[in-house]
């Protein structure tokens, strides 16, 4: 498929005992057999040769080199890595030896579109390689793990086959009319197994999105009047002196963010000026941030002070938060005790809090555990599959032609099949004919 062989460093731009160097393409045994003067052109795969990288007959650096031979490689074509010492100076002029003898460089991301280009894995496991090397955390490390394995395209493969055999029974109709031993289709027999394919695709869609927002963190704002002691819980949930706290009401006069992990969740810290009416320019500037930074956030912690009565301030709060995904808390109960969630932030005793957060997320968390969809293209072409059926849903409630039914239902097994990136006319095709064997 590939005529040029390319060639990159595999591993950090650093100092470190080692460094790999990846070569893939036709000529990777070639060129490698040239630097060394030792013949690897024959060698098997999965075998590891000692030898010397050499420069007009001089040795530039000991190596081990480890062969893949075409099919069984990772971009399934012949695959070299040179393992050298770790030097960077070493690391780049064996670089640039391979380079010399008419190697190209690598783009990012080409080894593994080699990879996918070869059939070695689909799209979805090719964007679980990337989502691994980014992976913070734990959840997200197993998440990638899964899509790495295929859990993409096993989660998809039900919703294929069935959206196939409705296309194809309604083909077979269309094509072959005048066969007896054919059973003539109606809407009524379609319908309910596309509404049923409509119910399994919505659920996958909600439990990807889910399991994103977990995934990228949640975008988390601290809320309350001056002096309520937000700076303080931000403190205590980041376990460091990141915001300035003082008896002084109106300290914090722009956004403070950090990012925690609670219970298996990034939480997406923003510290907020504290709302209320105010004369002072910078003040109003850092509150109308802290009203807007609400407006985007997905989870909203309003603190509220528990050794004082609530005022028209505590009131206009709970009104500007209604109907936002929210957790009232009570600080300050080291002063006086209160009936709600109660915490004291400048003592950090905030455990009722992360237990309450982590109880919110329940769902989400198990979300993330599961095979799912991955990230915003996948979720976006899932949800052009689930309207394009709908659009055909539509039509069979309406009466329409069944084969003018088909274009819609086509149009969502191409969004389908593109989340693994095997989309087609012709394997629609392929599918279809797979399945029936008339002989007429």
């Amino acid at each position: 498929m590939f005529e040029d062989t390319i060639v990159a460093i595999a591993t950090a731009n650093a100092m470190g005992a080692i460094s790999v160097i990846r070569l893939s393409g036709s000529e990777s045994l070639s060129v490698i057999s040239e630097l060394m003067g030792k013949d690897l052109r024959e060698a098997k795969g999965y075998t590891i040769h000692y030898g010397t990288i050499q420069e007009n007959n001089e040795p530039v650096d000991e190596v081990l080199v480890s062969v893949f031979r075409a099919p069984h490689s990772y971009t399934g074509e012949d695959v070299v890595e040179i393992g050298c010492h770790g030097g960077i100076y070493i690391t780049r002029k064996v670089l640039q030896l391979v380079l010399g003898h008419g190697v190209r460089m690598a783009r990012p991301g080409e080894f593994t579109e080699r990879a996918f280009l070869h059939g070695k894995m689909d799209l979805s496991q090719a964007e679980g390689v990337n989502d691994l090397i980014l992976a913070r955390d734990a959840s997200n490390a197993k998440s990638a793990v899964h899509s790495l394995k295929g859990s993409v395209t096993k989660l998809l493969k039900p919703l294929e086959e069935e959206l196939t055999q409705i296309i194809a029974n309604i083909e077979v109709n269309i094509d072959y009319p005048e066969y007896d031993d054919v059973h003539q289709l109606t809407e009524e027999e379609i319908l309910p197994s596309v509404r049923k394919w409509i119910k399994d695709i919505d659920r996958i869609i909600v439990e990807a999105q889910q399991s994103i927002s977990i995934k990228d963190g949640i975008d988390t704002v601290i809320l309350g009047k001056p002096n309520v002691g937000k700076s303080s819980l931000l403190n205590a949930l980041l376990e460091e002196d990141k915001a300035i706290v003082t008896d002084i009401a109106g300290t914090t006069r722009d956004l403070v963010e950090g990012s925690v992990r609670v219970g298996g969740i990034t939480l997406n810290l923003i510290d907020t000026a504290g709302i209320r009416e105010s004369e002072d320019v910078v003040e109003k500037i850092g509150i109308q941030k802290s009203l807007e930074a609400l407006d985007k956030a997905q989870l909203v912690i309003v603190v509220l002070d528990a050794s004082k009565e609530p005022d028209e301030e505590d009131a206009e709060l709970l009104k500007r938060t209604e109907g936002k995904n929210r957790i009232l808390v009570y600080n300050k109960t080291d002063l006086k005790e209160s009936d709600g969630l109660s915490i004291s932030a400048k003592n950090k005793e905030i455990a009722s809090l992360v237990e309450e957060i982590q109880r919110k997320y329940d769902k989400e968390l198990y979300a993330l555990n599961t095979d799912t969809l991955n990230n915003e293209r996948q979720i976006g072409l899932a949800l052009q599959a689930k309207r394009c059926m709908e659009d055909a849903l539509q039509s069979l409630e309406d009466g329409m032609e069944l084969d003018l039914v088909t274009i819609d239902l086509e149009k969502s097994w191409n969004a389908l099949k593109q989340i693994t990136g095997k989309a087609g006319k012709e394997d629609l095709l392929d599918e279809i004919f797979s399945r029936f064997c008339l002989g007429k």
